[in-house]
C-alpha cells in the first residue's frame, strides 16, 4: 500500500532551494508492522532499480543484520564510509551525514529513521540528519517501524509491554512525498523468524515468546493498516483542499440518511441501506441535535433508529445544530458522500411558508450530492404500543426556581423607589435620558435575576415613574415636548427587549446546568452496566441521584413483598410506604422515599427504569444460562465418564486379568523370562490404571471446586525436572526431553505439587504425539510480570478449530502415536484445571516448522 500525494509540497516540508540550484529532495519512506517484514530489502531493491536507470544512488546507512538476502541486495550500490565515534568504553559507527553532503548523490539510502545517535554526532537523531540531505536537495529513500511513531508508542507499550525509547515525530513520516507499507501475515513473519532469517537461532526462541507472539504480530499490522490508511484519507483531503474542489469525490459510494426520531423514518433508514448495499456503499446515518441538549424534546424513537442504523450496519453520527439543513450538507461533505436521503416534510403549507423547507434548503445547498426525497411510511396505529414515541412539542426553556423570581421583585420594587427618591432630589441637575439610562439598568438587574414578568413589570413602572417625575410638566402624565414622548416609549420598548433577552440567557443558563447534570447521569448510568450485576449499582445511583432517603426494588410474594435490592438509610419495605412507586412488571415495584418526582425528574426516571428492566433481563439469562451451562456440563461428564470406564479403564483391567491368570495356571511351565514379562505387564497395566484414576479424580476436584492449593514461591528448576523424572516414556527410545531454563529466570507463585502435575501432564501428552527420533523441549522465559513455561513438540499440531475442545474431559484427538485405548483424554483437561486454580492458564500455539507448543502462564513473584 503506498500513499503518493500530490506533487507540490506541504508546508511543513522544507523549502530552500539547494546551493547547486536543486529544489529540496523527496523522501520516500518504507513502513512496517515489526522488525523483518522487508523494509530494507525493499528499500535497497528500489535503490537497485534507480541505479539500473541512471540514477545516482549510494547508500548512506544501511543495517543488514546479518541476513544475507538483504546483504545481497546491497551488492553493486555505492557505500558512502560510515563515521566512528568512541562513546563511553566503545566504538560506534553512525552515517556520516558530511560524507554524504560532499558526495551529493541523486539518491541516498538511509535505514532506521528512529535511529537515535550516539552523543558526538552531528544531529541527536537520524531523522534530523535526513532533513539536512533533504534541504541539500538530496533525494531520500528510508524505513522506520509502526512502534516508533510517536503517536502510537504508548499504545505499542500496551500491546507488546515494551517501551519504545526511540520515536519519531509523526509530521516527519506523514510529511514524506510517498509512505510505501510493507506488509506480511504474523504467520509467515513467524516463520521467517523460525528459519533465521531475522535474528541469529539462540535468539529464536526469545523472540517468538515474547515481542513476535501471534496476538502482539496481528495487532501491530493493524495499527500499520491503519494509520497508512488515515494518511491516504488525509492526503486525499488536502489535496482536494489544496486544488478547491469542494464536490464530492465518488471514490466510494457513501449514502447520508437524515434521522429525525418520527414515526416512520424506520422505512427511510432501510430504504437508505439498500441504496447503500446496491452500491456497495458505506451507510451513514445523522441526527442533528437542537441547541437545547439533552433538555430539549424527549424523543425516543432517535434511540430506536440509532440501533437500526446499526443493525443495518451503518455508522450513526450525531451533531448539533439550529440550522438543520446546513447541518446536514455539512455532515455529507465531511463524509465525502455522494448521495443524501430525507424523508418528505409532514407541515402543513403554513408551517413550510412560516419555518421554511428543509427538504428545498438541502437541495440548494447539496451542489453535486444527489439527494432523494422518500415519502413517508404511515406508521401502524400501535406503534406507540411498541416504544416509539412521538416528537413532543419544543418546550419552553427551563423556569427559573421561585427564590429568584421573589429577589427580583424586590430588586424591582426596592431599587425602583431608592432610584426615585435619589433621583428626585436631583431633578434639575440630571436630564431625562440619564434618568431612563438608570431606570434601564435596574430593569436589567431584575431581568437577570427574576425573569421577564418582574423585569417587564418594573420596565412599565420606571415609565410612569420618569413620566410622572422627570417629565415636564412634572407630576402630571402629559408630555409637553414630542421629543419626551419619543425617548419614553422607545425606553419601554427596549427595556421590554431587553428584559426579554436577559431573561432567556438567564433560562438557557439554567437549563445548560440541567443538561450538564443530565449528561453526566446518563454516563455514570451507562457506566452501570458494565457490571456483572449491574443492579445494586443502578438502585445506588438512582438514589443518589435524585437524593433519595431510600429506594428498593420489592417483589410480591403471597400477602408480603421481599426486597430483591436496596439502598439508603431508609428504603421501604412496601409500595404503601412509598412516596413514590413505579411498577416495572405485575409482581415487581421500584419504590422510593424522600421526593416527589416533577416532569423532568420523570423522564430521567423512566431511563432509570429502561435500564433496571434490562439488567434485571440480564439477571434472569444469566441464571439460567448458568443452569443450562451447568447442567450440559454434567450430562456431557456424565456421557464421558460412561465411555471412558467402559472401554479406557476395562483395557488395563483385562491385561492385568490375564497375566495374573496365566501365573496361576499349574499345567504349565512358565519360563523366568516369561514370568518377569508378566509381572511387568501387571505392574505397567496398573500404573496405567492407578493414572487413569488420578485423573479421573483429579476432574472430578476440579469440577466440584474442591481443589486444595497451597502457594507458595517455586523455582522451576525444582520442579520440571522433578516432573520429567516421573514420564515413563522417557528414554525409551521414541523421542527425548530437553529441558533449557535460564539461570535469571524468577521464582512463580505456585502449588510445587500441582505444578508438577500440570508439568509432567504436557510432557507426557508431547512424547506421546512427538514422531519417533524427535526431542520436545520445556523452555521458560520473562513476557512482562509473569514467566510463561512453553513445552515445544514437533508433532502433527492442532488444527485452530480443536484448540479448544482439546482441553475439554474425555477429548482425544485421535491422531497421535499412542494406542487408542492410552488414554481418557483428560491430561490436557487436568493441566488447565490445575494452572487456573494456581492463577495462571494454559494456552496453545503453533510451533514454527510445525507441532505444538504449550505455554503455561505463571505469574512471577516480585
Amino acid at each position: 500500500m503506498a500513499v503518493q500525494p500530490d506533487e507540490t509540497r506541504t508546508s511543513d516540508q522544507p523549502s530552500e532551494v539547494a546551493s547547486d540550484g536543486r529544489g529540496p529532495g523527496r523522501l520516500r519512506i518504507y513502513i512496517g508492522a515489526a522488525p523483518g517484514v522487508g523494509k530494507t530489502f525493499a528499500m535497497l531493491n528500489e535503490g537497485r532499480r534507480r541505479a539500473d536507470r541512471g540514477t545516482d544512488v549510494v547508500i548512506a546507512f544501511v543495517e543488514s543484520h546479518g541476513r544475507a538476502l538483504t546483504a545481497e541486495q546491497a551488492t553493486g550500490l555505492e557505500v558512502v564510509p560510515r563515521q566512528s565515534l568512541r562513546y563511553r568504553d566503545g566504538r560506534f559507527d553512525e552515517m556520516d551525514v558530511d560524507a554524504v553532503l560532499v558526495r551529493r548523490p541523486d539518491l541516498a539510502l538511509v535505514d532506521e529513521l528512529a535511529h537515535t545517535n550516539v552523543p558526538g554526532a552531528r544531529n541527536p537523531k537520524r531523522w534530523q540528519d535526513v532533513r539536512e540531505l533533504l534541504d541539500a536537495g538530496i533525494d531520500v529513500i528510508s524505513t522506520v517501524n509502526i512502534q516508533h511513531l510517536e503517536s502510537v508508542n504508548d499504545v505499542v507499550e500496551r500491546i507488546t509491554g515494551i517501551v519504545q525509547r526511540e520515536t519519531v515525530p509523526d509530521d516527519v513520516v506523514r510529511a514524506a512525498d510517498q509512505v510505501e507499507l510493507v506488509d506480511m501475515t504474523p504467520e509467515a513473519l513467524r516463520r521467517r523468524m523460525a528459519h533465521g532469517n531475522i535474528y541469529a537461532p539462540e535468539k529464536v526462541d526469545a523472540a517468538l515468546s515474547n515481542y513476535f507472539r501471534p496476538g502482539n504480530l496481528a495487532a501491530l499490522r493493524e495499527l500499520a493498516l491503519l494509520w497508512v490508511a488515515d494518511r491516504v484519507d488525509t492526503s486525499l483531503a488536502e489535496y482536494r483542499q489544496r486544488h478547491g474542489i469542494t464536490q464530492a469525490w465518488e471514490t466510494r459510494e457513501r449514502v447520508v440518511v437524515a434521522v429525525s426520531g418520527a414515526p416512520g423514518t424506520e422505512h427511510l433508514l432501510r430504504r437508505a441501506a439498500r441504496l447503500a448495499q446496491r452500491s456497495h456503499g458505506e451507510l451513514v446515518g445523522v441526527h442533528v441535535r437542537s441547541d437545547e441538549g439533552l433538555l430539549g424534546p424527549a424523543n425516543a424513537g432517535v434511540e430506536d433508529q440509532r440501533r437500526l442504523v446499526e443493525e443495518l450496519g451503518g455508522r450513526y453520527l450525531e451533531v448539533a445544530g439550529t440550522d438543520v439543513a446546513a447541518a446536514l450538507v455539512e455532515v455529507a461533505r465531511a463524509e465525502n458522500a455522494t448521495q443524501l436521503v430525507l424523508g418528505a416534510s409532514r407541515r402543513n403549507w403554513l408551517a413550510a411558508m412560516s419555518r421554511g423547507s428543509v427538504i428545498n434548503r438541502v437541495v440548494r445547498l447539496s451542489g453535486p450530492i444527489d439527494v432523494h426525497v422518500i415519502s413517508p411510511h404511515a406508521p401502524s396505529p400501535n406503534a406507540g404500543l411498541a416504544g416509539r414515541s412521538v416528537p413532543s412539542r419544543r418546550r419552553r426553556p427551563a423556569a427559573l426556581p421561585p427564590r429568584r423570581r421573589q429577589i427580583g421583585w424586590v430588586i424591582a420594587v426596592v431599587g425602583l423607589s431608592l432610584l426615585t427618591a435619589v433621583l428626585h432630589d436631583r431633578r434639575h441637575q440630571v436630564g431625562l435620558p440619564s434618568v431612563l439610562l438608570l431606570y434601564l439598568v435596574v430593569v436589567v438587574a431584575t431581568a437577570a435575576i427574576g425573569g421577564a414578568v418582574p423585569a417587564v413589570v418594573a420596565a412599565f413602572a420606571a415609565f410612569l415613574l420618569a413620566n410622572w417625575f422627570f417629565t415636564p410638566p412634572e407630576f402630571t402624565w402629559s408630555v409637553s415636548a414630542p421629543d419626551n414622548v419619543l425617548a419614553l416609549v422607545v425606553f419601554l420598548v427596549v427595556a421590554g427587549v431587553v428584559s426579554w433577552f436577559v431573561d432567556a440567557a438567564a433560562r438557557r443558563a439554567t437549563q445548560a446546568g440541567q443538561a450538564t447534570a443530565e449528561a453526566q447521569t446518563l454516563a455514570r448510568l451507562a457506566g452501570s452496566l458494565v457490571e456483572t450485576d449491574p443492579l445494586p449499582a443502578l438502585v445506588e445511583h438512582l438514589r443518589s441521584t435524585f437524593g433519595l432517603d431510600g429506594v428498593a426494588l420489592l417483589r410480591s410474594e403471597g400477602p408480603g413483598w421481599r426486597t430483591e435490592v436496596a439502598d439508603g438509610p431508609l428504603p421501604p419495605t412496601a409500595p404503601t410506604d412509598a412516596d413514590v412507586a413505579h411498577h416495572l412488571d405485575d409482581d415487581l415495584v421500584l419504590a422510593m422515599n424522600g421526593k416527589t418526582m416533577s416532569g423532568d425528574d420523570r423522564r430521567v426516571l423512566n431511563i432509570f427504569v429502561t435500564q433496571l428492566g434490562v439488567a434485571l433481563e440480564r439477571r434472569v439469562l444469566t441464571v439460567q444460562a448458568e443452569r443450562a451451562h451447568a447442567l450440559t456440563e454434567i450430562d456431557a461428564l456424565r456421557s464421558a465418564l460412561l465411555q471412558a470406564v467402559s472401554h479406557d479403564l476395562r483395557t488395563p483391567l483385562a491385561g492385568i486379568k490375564a497375566s495374573a491368570s496365566s501365573l496361576r495356571q499349574v499345567d504349565i511351565q512358565w519360563t523366568p523370562a516369561q514370568v518377569q514379562e508378566f509381572l511387568a505387564t501387571i505392574e505397567h497395566e496398573t500404573d496405567r490404571l492407578t493414572a487413569l484414576v488420578t485423573n479421573l479424580l483429579d476432574m472430578s476436584r476440579i469440577q466440584a471446586g474442591a481443589l486444595a492449593v497451597s502457594m507458595r514461591p517455586v523455582g522451576l528448576e525444582e520442579v520440571v525436572p522433578a516432573a520429567v523424572a516421573v514420564i515413563e516414556a522417557v528414554g525409551d527410545g521414541r523421542c527425548i526431553v530437553e529441558v533449557d531454563l535460564p539461570e535469571t529466570l524468577p521464582e512463580v507463585r505456585a502449588d510445587p505439587v500441582l505444578l508438577e502435575r500440570i508439568v509432567a501432564n504436557l510432557v507426557d501428552n508431547a512424547v506421546a504425539h512427538s514422531p519417533p527420533g524427535t526431542a520436545v523441549r520445556v523452555t521458560a522465559g520473562v513476557v512482562l510480570d509473569r514467566v510463561d513455561l512453553r513445552v515445544v513438540d514437533q508433532g502433527p499440531g492442532v488444527i485452530a478449530d480443536d484448540r479448544e475442545r482439546i482441553f475439554l474431559p474425555f477429548h482425544r484427538t485421535g491422531d497421535g502415536h499412542r494406542s487408542a485405548g492410552a488414554g481418557v483424554g483428560l491430561g490436557l483437561a487436568v493441566a488447565r484445571g490445575f494452572a487456573r486454580a494456581i492463577g495462571g492458564d494454559l494456552l496453545i500455539e503453533d510451533t514454527p516448522g510445525g507441532g505444538t507448543t504449550m505455554v503455561v502462564e505463571l505469574k512471577a513473584t516480585s
